[in-house]
């Protein structure tokens, strides 16, 4: 009975595994890249990495689309280098769903140099990526602040 029950949990588990290398490295290549887009107010970054589809759900609890986040950044200015607040990625999980599927888990980290000294705000954030068109896109996005 073990056995049986063991069996069934290896194969009801196995579609969910943590991705190969490659794809990992390239999803989270695209979010690095993001990141810099998004640190510097680059909308075509922006609009390149939101899947049409998008549901974007922030920490302040609001959902919304790529229609109203794109139109926020309709009036944002590409900022220049040195950049007084930026945003990083650390600890990347990525798990393999299907073939061009992926969902990733990671802290987002808001660095903040404005002050005297530079500040960390981090954030819990879970993506599902979807390749097409030759790219990783968000499908689905979540970020949840912690408690740091």
């Amino acid at each position: 009975m073990k056995r049986l029950l063991f069996g069934l949990v290896l194969l009801l588990s196995g579609g969910v595994a943590v991705a190969d290398d490659h794809d990992a490295n390239s999803v989270t290549a695209t979010i690095d890249h993001f990141l810099w887009g998004a640190s510097i107010n680059d909308a075509s970054i922006h609009d390149a990495f939101w899947a049409d589809e998008l549901t974007y759900t922030s920490s302040s609890g609001t959902r919304f689309g790529k229609a109203q986040l794109m139109a926020g950044m309709a009036d944002a200015k590409v900022l220049e280098p040195p950049l007084q607040a930026w945003y990083t990625a650390e600890d990347y999980e990525v798990k393999d769903l299907a073939d061009g599927l992926k969902v990733v888990n990671f802290t987002l980290v808001a660095h903040d140099s404005s002050g005297s000294e530079t500040t960390r705000t981090t954030f819990l954030n879970t993506g599902v990526m979807l390749f097409r068109d030759g790219r990783w896109q968000a499908l689905n996005w979540n970020a949840t602040r912690t408690n740091d």
